[in-house]
């Protein structure tokens, strides 16, 4: 019985290894590629660069405009996340505490809209906005980076309240009446008791939304016009035309895009799992 069982671990193990291997397969192929030149790209795909030199990251930053490109990411993502992060967690709180039948209804609207396709809406989202243009002011919902946060704002909140909500049930509610007994309003309660102890769900709803807003392409794409606005999935696509793919361009281009995600997720990690976890059970 005991080799029985230490031999199904053994194969669980192998397949697991052989898993992982595989899902960074991708991964080492870009990385490898992104020091080649063209031919040697089509010669020997998955094999070593003859020689590790950096000229075609330089040259792909250069041609995607990467400092640019970073800012912008970086500007929507932060004031994205950091948006949804506010709105999430303080209507899962107030859906949590209230206990009614329309902070229920509420809930479920909010999980509801999860399950409708963006694509499904980007043809009369795009034309709806459209019509937000205020040229006297100056103001605009598209080809503008608050037209996109508002979006992003708007499609992220659904998931993060779901997150939120199944890990405020486990916050103890008497640590908030004490909280009101010495003089604190709603507003000190959450952000001074409730909110400090968020802290895995919220890393975990930063980096879930990060890994999709940094990468998407579609929103931006039908949103920015102007190649001072682009972000970087955008800068990198022009790597891609209609005859002609550069594709160690576009493989040194990937991976420096990639860093960014790759360092938050790193420091990040730790309360990911544990904030999902600790949503799904409570």
């Amino acid at each position: 019985m005991k080799r029985r069982n230490r031999s199904s671990s053994i194969l669980l193990e192998v397949i697991a290894w052989v898993s992982g291997l595989l899902m960074l397969l991708p991964i080492y192929i870009m990385l490898v590629n992104s020091f080649k030149g063209r031919s040697e790209i089509f010669t020997d795909t998955f094999g070593l660069p003859e020689s590790f030199s950096f000229e075609y990251y330089a040259a792909a930053m250069d041609k995607m405009n990467f400092l640019s490109a970073f800012k912008n990411s970086l500007l929507v993502s932060i004031i994205s996340i950091g948006l949804i992060i506010i709105f999430s967690s303080m209507t899962s709180w107030m859906l949590v505490r209230l206990k009614n039948k329309l902070s229920n209804g509420i809930l479920l609207l909010f999980v509801g809209t999860m399950l409708i396709p963006f694509q499904s809406v980007m043809i009369p989202l795009m034309q709806y906005l459209n019509k937000w243009d205020i040229p006297s002011l100056h103001f605009s919902m598209i080809n503008t980076h608050y037209g996109l946060i508002f979006m992003y704002i708007g499609f992220g909140l659904s998931m993060s309240v779901f997150l939120y909500h199944g890990f405020i049930k486990g916050v103890p509610i008497a640590l908030e009446e004490a909280a009101m007994i010495e003089g604190c309003n709603t507003w000190q309660t959450f952000w001074k008791v409730v909110f400090p102890m968020l802290t895995p769900i919220t890393m975990t709803v930063g980096i879930l939304n990060l890994l999709w807003i940094w990468n998407d392409y579609l929103l931006p794409s039908l949103t920015l016009t102007s190649p001072a606005l682009r972000t970087i999935p955008l800068s990198t696509f022009f790597f891609f035309g209609e005859f002609t793919i550069q594709w160690n361009l576009a493989m040194a281009g990937l991976v420096v895009s990639i860093i960014p995600v790759i360092i938050f997720y790193l420091f990040a990690q730790k309360y990911i799992i544990k904030g999902v976890m600790a949503g799904a059970v409570k």
